[in-house]
């Protein structure tokens, strides 16, 4: 990749780059003074910035450097022949391989050019176009495209003027009229009203610069799809698909130093306590009257001091607003886990908790309670005559993990029988189990499909992909990834009436301590009014107050509750094993898919694959109610992961 600093656009430069471009390679060159042309591959457009004021630390820039093609250049007046040239080349070259070529040329407008009475941070666009109609359908692409972009619930307006010139205020056409219809291409240009920057102080509001630049680049993207279609040879199958393919080195810096501090320690290990069984021994000699005391594992780091390099790293190089946006959230969440373990055993944690996993609202809890009423606990028919051992059952774990080391052979995580874990958890893609679990023999298929099948399946394909964040988690990817994990139970036929009365139990919990109430009247709630038995109760109220109060365990039911709505709207299923991702996060990952920037999903489940699964599946599709996606069993089960 060519992407040396030039110290003028001399003709051996222009000739380089255009060498490049014919060959369908990357260029990415400084430019003399301040600038820089970046074409990522051969594509039918180009975006060019100029900057008039030298001393504008704006970042204004920014609203084309978004883009797959794009060049930013001093508008300095000494270099406008040999700018004019490059582009003007460029122009020529690209024509060559699609019929036709688009620049647009975006400059932020001067307040005075604003139209009527505006309000503060209201997105204005002016659009101008030559005379000639034949852009039209582009044009009306753009205009429509720009006019969806809100900021501050502020509607955009925009305007479309016709010139026979266009260029910035105070700087010539960088190529002419007749240029143009020399060389067979078009221009637009486009005009932006700097809401982002107060125009007397000159502060800069980077939140409404940086939304702003997402929208923008959205709208033009689906102009340069118009035209592509409409004018070129080229045919594009989506419009994301003409955004960048390559990425910055500060992107790869970024993902790495995320995925450190994520690495530095494992939450909810961390926040998980070690003493349950004796725990249990303990409340009951207080014979339920007094609250257990929890031992905690040492916290292996310094959360300030991880808090102090987390903010160190440098997001703000990253010149990809989509994946920018992916890292902030993350950056966002690791600061809250790391708060979460300062407060740990403190009043403030069940707050953190709340930040971190949402709010237990009124139609969850409602759903919850609901379940608790219908599935009587008298029905249950639970035994244990036929269960297996921790041991039995991570030798059936790990036949499961050999399936995928066909796809992986690389691949080392293991399965570990542990002391200091209670039922099974999935951490860094390795299963733990603890050593005293008993699992029903009816569960066995259901527990591995929701930790192997869903939790270490999507950690090895999260893996595959070039970003570490996909088998980290993407912020908030523990609500589909529980949900999609219970899904997989119901998929294979083992989701069953005690298992969805413990999610619903969950949930009740959880709202329960958020409004105050004490351990002791939680586990008498369960035992006494929902008819769960004493160490089950106890389970479940020791996860809800487990680190000061974790509202995590409500997650489950919530997230199946989302995927059954995401299915029935007609979501895929298969996006979902790209990785750990939340459900908001599906769009973004088709976009980076279309981009090329993340390969296809590996690897699916191999319960996929199987005709009863494929009608399960389609009964959801066709609205099949939660309470309906039990199945009957003679002997069900209390175990859970």
């Amino acid at each position: 990749m060519v992407k040396e600093k030039s110290n003028s656009i001399s003709n051996n430069f222009i000739e380089a780059v255009c060498k490049r471009l014919a060959d369908n390679q990357q260029v990415r060159r400084a430019l003399p003074v301040w600038g820089r042309v970046h074409i990522d591959r051969q594509l039918p457009f180009l975006c060019v910035y100029r900057q008039l004021n030298e001393e504008d630390h704006s970042l204004s820039e920014r609203l084309v450097t978004v883009e797959a093609s794009y060049l930013t250049a001093s508008g300095n007046r000494s270099l406008h022949k040999p700018l004019a040239l490059l582009v003007k080349n460029i122009a020529r070259t690209l024509k060559e391989s699609f019929g036709s070529f688009l620049i647009v040329e975006v400059w932020i407008m001067p307040e005075a050019e604003s139209v009527g009475n505006l309000l503060p941070y209201q997105p204005v666009f002016k659009i101008i176009r030559p005379k000639k109609a034949a852009l039209s359908s582009t044009i009306e692409t753009l205009e429509k495209s720009l006019k969806k972009i809100k900021l501050h619930k502020q509607p955009a307006i925009v305007e479309v003027d016709i010139a026979s010139k266009i260029n910035p205020p105070s700087l010539p056409p960088i190529i002419t009229p007749e240029e143009l219809k020399q060389i067979g291409c078009h221009y637009i240009g486009i005009g932006v009203r700097p809401v982002y920057k107060n125009e007397v102080s000159l502060q800069v509001f980077p939140l409404i610069r940086r939304e702003l630049m997402r929208k923008f680049a959205q709208a033009l993207k689906n102009g340069f799809f118009q035209f592509t279609h409409t004018h070129t040879t080229h045919r594009p199958l989506h419009y994301q698909s003409l955004g960048r393919y390559s990425v910055v080195k500060a992107v790869w810096e970024v993902d790495r130093q995320l995925a450190e501090t994520y690495n530095g320690f494992d939450f909810l290990l961390q926040v998980t306590p070690v003493n349950s069984d004796s725990a249990w021994t303990a409340f009951q000699k207080s014979r339920f009257e007094r609250a257990p005391e929890f031992i905690y594992r040492p916290i292996p780091i310094d959360p300030s001091l991880a808090k102090r390099r987390l903010y160190r790293i440098p997001l703000e190089r990253i010149e990809d607003p989509t994946l920018a946006q992916l890292f902030r959230e993350q950056q966002l969440e690791l600061d809250r886990k790391l708060t979460l373990l300062i407060d740990r055993g403190t009043p403030r944690f069940i707050y953190g908790s709340l930040q971190l996993y949402g709010i237990i609202d009124e139609p969850l809890l409602n759903q919850a309670d609901s379940l608790l009423k219908q599935l009587s606990p008298r029905s249950r028919d639970e035994s244990y005559s036929r269960s297996i051992d921790a041991q039995t059952f991570a030798v059936r774990a790990r036949q499961e993990m050999d399936y995928f080391r066909k796809k992986f052979p690389k691949i080392n995580n293991k399965v570990l029988v542990r002391e200091d874990i209670t039922g099974l958890m999935v951490s860094q893609g390795n299963l733990l189990i603890g050593k005293q679990l008993k699992i029903p023999e009816t569960r066995i298929e259901a527990l591995i499909q929701h930790e192997v099948g869903t939790h270490f399946l999507t950690y090895l394909n999260g893996k595959a992909q070039p970003f570490r964040q996909l088998y980290i988690g993407l912020a908030g990817y523990e609500e589909l990834q529980e949900g999609l994990a219970v899904f997989s139970e119901y998929l294979v036929g083992g989701l069953t009436r005690p298992r969805l009365r413990l999610l619903a139990a969950r949930v009740l919990a959880a709202h329960r301590m958020v409004q105050g109430a004490s351990f002791v009247e939680i586990f008498r709630e369960l035992n006494k009014i929902h008819g769960f038995e004493r160490r089950t109760a106890f389970t479940i109220t020791m996860r809800t107050f487990r680190g000061g109060g974790l509202t995590k365990d409500a997650i489950y039911l919530r997230g199946l509750i989302q995927l059954l709505e995401y299915l029935k709207n007609g979501g895929a299923l298969e996006p979902l094993f790209i990785g750990k991702i939340a459900v908001n996060h599906v769009a973004i990952i088709q976009e980076l898919q279309w981009r090329k920037v993340l390969h296809p999903t590996p690897q699916l489940p191999r319960y996929l694959s199987d005709q009863k699964t494929v009608d399960n599946l389609n009964n959801i599709r066709n609205g099949l109610s939660l309470i309906n996606m039990i199945k009957r069993r003679k002997h069900e089960d209390r175990i859970c992961s």
